[in-house]
């Protein structure tokens, strides 16, 4: 796999004196699916900035595909790692969606042939292809989000970090959010997904990076949720519903195994039971 993103001791205080991040050290492989959690003031978005290079450590350092970003720009990090902020009206600046697609793309030498091509696999990959004439600030919350996605996606970055990605979103695009974000995991690009949503990263993440005041309370698999509610509690969340259900099905002999991976799973395991006769 190897390491792509990895945080080596690292502490940033704000101007104003605010200690964001005190003494953080982590490391974030390629093709990992990672949910860095907690409230507000956690420090999840101060490390999403820092990993973008838009921050740099007060002490420690942050390496990205083995560069450190205080001896590099963030233009060449951003080929590497891309960001979608949790309200897209903030990086959405073209009159169309398909020029919005294309900015990236063009900015970095493609010539328009590549750039076409690009831009019209993305929009194919995003469903949106019927919208690439429509200016991006006329769609929906949900479409807006999608278009701000593909035109990170058009530079085909090796990790897509993404800063609450349900915000303001309906069931049908938490599914559609879903879906993509596994598609890339698929494709073997890293996802960081930054949130206080646990049903949603439950269902996409791996790996929880629990955050509180600044700092790292933990580092657990999806296995090891379950036996850490106290961390979790003192982080202000919640144990992802699926994982209730599941356990609670376990103990009244319903169910053989918790704990599962996603709803899928969870069918799938309720009706293997049923037919081996354990309900």
């Amino acid at each position: 796999m190897g390491t792509l993103i990895e945080f080596v001791d690292v502490s940033y205080t704000y101007p104003n004196g605010n200690e964001a991040l005190r003494n953080v050290s982590l490391a974030i492989n390629r093709g990992e699916s990672v949910a860095i959690m907690g409230e507000n003031g956690a420090g999840k978005t101060t490390m999403a900035k820092l990993m973008l290079g838009l921050l740099r450590p007060t002490t420690g350092k942050v390496l990205i595909d083995g560069i450190d970003t205080r001896k590099t720009t963030t233009a060449r990090i951003a080929r590497k790692i891309g960001y979608i902020f949790q309200n897209p009206l903030y990086q959405l600046f073209s009159d169309t969606v398909e020029k919005e697609v294309g900015l990236g793309p063009r900015a970095s030498g493609m010539d328009e042939k590549a750039v076409s091509e690009r831009v019209g696999s993305t929009l194919r990959e995003m469903g949106l292809d019927h919208l690439r004439g429509m200016p991006p600030l006329s769609l929906s919350e949900g479409e807006r989000k999608r278009v701000a996605i593909a035109s990170v996606l058009s530079m085909d970055p090796l990790a897509l970090i993404i800063d609450e990605p349900t915000l303001g979103q309906d069931e049908i695009e938490r599914l559609r959010l879903m879906q993509l974000l596994r598609g890339q995991l698929e494709k073997g690009k890293s996802v960081v997904i930054i949130s206080h949503d646990v049903d949603f990263v439950y269902e996409v993440a791996e790996r929880f990076v629990i955050m509180k005041g600044g700092r790292v309370l933990g580092d657990l698999r999806k296995s090891e949720l379950l036996d850490n509610r106290e961390m979790l509690a003192k982080a202000n969340l919640v144990m992802p519903q699926l994982l209730e259900i599941a356990e609670m099905l376990k103990r009244n002999g319903m169910l053989r195994n918790n704990p599962v991976r996603d709803l899928r799973e969870l069918a799938e395991a309720i009706i293997t039971s049923v037919r081996g006769g354990v309900m």
